[in-house]
């Protein structure tokens, strides 16, 4: 199919203002570890803009290549800062000890596996926009559906240890309780998990995308990816500005 243009254009626009409003937040705040999120953004922004030039220029790869690399691999990106932030979270209640994994660790283990996905995808998704044979286009296919179940498992286990934290801050004693209360960390963790279920549904129609293949539904349609990728990936960026 040819890609929108008028949405194209839209998505564009917005993560142009998302990008702007985090630059401006992370400026504002020294979040430094809130950059993945800029960068991210950044990549959105490409990417819907290559998807424009794309309707133009039908017969050009490199926009194609150039988008597909870039809506596929952004929200890798903002997965880095959500891994960081649980260690954040943790660290300020001074409750390092109710957590599955060391904070030391935590941060290191998430995106250290964030990272992997991101490189493996990256491999599938050159060999997959390339011109090469069926082979090679067939062989990115499955090295993309490889980083795209990595990703869930690691997002998975990632909510695991963020629900056993939050069990057992919420069964802590009253001098834990006094500890904690100074920050709320609830209202950040709530935050935490909607974005997570957003980036999950988001990394499994991407794996389904994928799995069907280049003749099914969802990869000769155009609105699942703006329904459940650029809109969700939108709403990721939207909550996290408040971090």
């Amino acid at each position: 199919y040819a890609p929108s243009v008028a949405g194209g254009v839209i998505m564009a626009i917005i993560f142009g203002i998302l990008l702007v409003a985090h630059i401006f937040n992370l400026a504002r705040k020294r979040t430094w570890w809130c950059f993945p999120f800029i960068v991210g953004a950044l990549f959105e922004l490409v990417g819907y803009a290559c998807r424009v030039m794309g309707n133009k220029n039908p017969y050009s790869s490199g926009p194609y290549i150039v988008g597909t690399l870039a809506i596929l691999l952004a929200p890798i990106l903002f997965a880095a800062s959500v891994y960081m932030f649980l260690g954040r979270i943790v660290r300020s209640t001074g409750c390092d000890s109710y957590s599955m994994i060391r904070t030391t660790w935590l941060t290191k283990i998430f995106v250290g596996g964030d990272i992997s996905c991101f490189l493996i995808q990256a491999v599938g998704a050159v060999m997959i926009t390339s011109n090469g044979g069926g082979n090679t286009k067939n062989t990115g296919k499955y090295i993309i559906l490889f980083g795209l179940v990595l990703q869930v498992v690691i997002f998975l286990f990632f909510l695991v240890v963020g629900i056993v934290f939050h069990k057992r801050m919420n069964s802590r004693g009253p001098n834990t309780k006094r500890t904690a209360s100074t920050f709320d960390w609830q209202k950040y963790i709530n935050q935490l998990y909607i974005v997570s279920i957003f980036i999950t549904i988001r990394n499994i129609f991407r794996t389904v995308e994928y799995a069907v293949g280049t003749n099914g539904y969802l990869l000769t349609h155009e609105w699942p990816l703006y329904v459940f990728d650029g809109t969700l990936m939108i709403f990721v960026l939207a909550i996290t500005w408040f971090w």
